[in-house]
């Protein structure tokens, strides 16, 4: 759930003249997924549905041949894969004219388990390839004086979470990125959201990536094993428990397609809007300190690895 709906409801805009073409990255699983099957319901809008290529075949299991939908494969994080796709659109239907960046991968690993090559895929996938499609598609977009860059980022781009800190990272820089692209592309008529899912109740965290040293110590007895024994479950819990559906930010995202002028921050959960407000308004030397304290078994969190003594109330 989310308050923007009730917000923005007096900014909801006319039907369109035309069949805008919109664009969806990573539509495997999840909220892409979901995605999917919104706008496929949607003939007014000619949908791009995209994903790495050994999903395709699934997804055209799940849907069948229409005129205002292509099923096409993208992966973001290649050069060749991304101008094949812009390319294809502008031959097809004349450019995209509403672009969704929710392509996205997530390591669960403490920033001393990454490796290099992780930390690379991590950013190329949630960064660098959605920025390198924002700039293909942004001439055409420039051109007609409208158009729509939609960002799926998440609360961690804005609150990082312990073992999830290449992730939090490119969320950030993603963020980072649309908040000066939005600046940029206002006197071209071309709006820029980010939205922020919180926690969702799906089975998403089953498919976080683990590197080879956050794998061994989660199933051993090390520096950091309580760290991911306890913010595994804990996440899991927490996610069964959210109210927030990847139904539900689809349902979100079609509105900021639907708004006039829509905002640049859209919190697409309850615990987001939360977060969102907590972020700004609690000041930030008792922000984290507060949040450490709620953090699953801290009082374990590295106890018998150090030398460290206790400072004070907040340590």
């Amino acid at each position: 759930m989310s308050l923007y709906q009730y917000i923005y409801w007096f900014k909801r805009i006319r039907p369109n003249s035309y069949q805008p073409v919109i664009l969806i990255t990573g539509c495997s699983s999840g909220i892409g997924l979901e995605l999917a099957k919104l706008f496929y319901k949607l003939p007014q809008y000619r949908t791009v549905i995209t994903a790495r290529a050994n999903s395709i075949a699934k997804l055209r299991e799940i849907f069948l041949p229409a005129d205002h939908i292509r099923i096409w494969d993208l992966d973001v994080t290649e050069k060749g894969s991304r101008s094949t796709i812009a390319n294809r659109i502008t031959d097809e239907w004349g450019g995209v004219d509403i672009l969704i960046n929710n392509a996205g991968i997530s390591y669960r690993s403490v920033i001393e388990h990454m490796t290099h090559e992780d930390e690379q895929l991590q950013m190329a996938t949630n960064y660098l390839g959605p920025m390198a499609l924002i700039r293909a598609v942004l001439p055409s977009m420039r051109g007609k004086g409208r158009g729509k860059i939609i960002n799926i980022s998440s609360v961690s781009g804005m609150l990082a979470m312990p073992t999830m800190s290449s992730y939090s990272a490119s969320k950030a820089a993603l963020e980072g990125a649309s908040e000066a692209l939005w600046y940029e592309m206002r006197p071209f008529g071309i709006d820029v959201s980010l939205i922020q899912p919180g926690f969702i109740h799906s089975e998403s965290f089953k498919n976080v990536r683990y590197t080879e040293k956050a794998r061994h110590s989660e199933n051993g007895r090390d520096d950091y094993s309580a760290f991911y024994q306890n913010m595994k479950p804990f996440v899991s819990k927490v996610m069964g428990l959210s109210r927030a559906t990847p139904e539900s930010v689809a349902s979100l995202v079609l509105h900021v397609i639907q708004t006039e002028r829509p905002p640049l921050w859209v919190p697409a959960s309850l615990d987001a809007e939360f977060f969102y407000y907590l972020r700004r308004l609690m000041p930030r030397r008792l922000l984290h300190p507060l949040l450490f304290k709620f953090l699953p078994g801290v009082k374990s969190w590295g106890v018998g690895f150090t030398h460290k003594r206790k400072r004070g109330f907040w340590d």
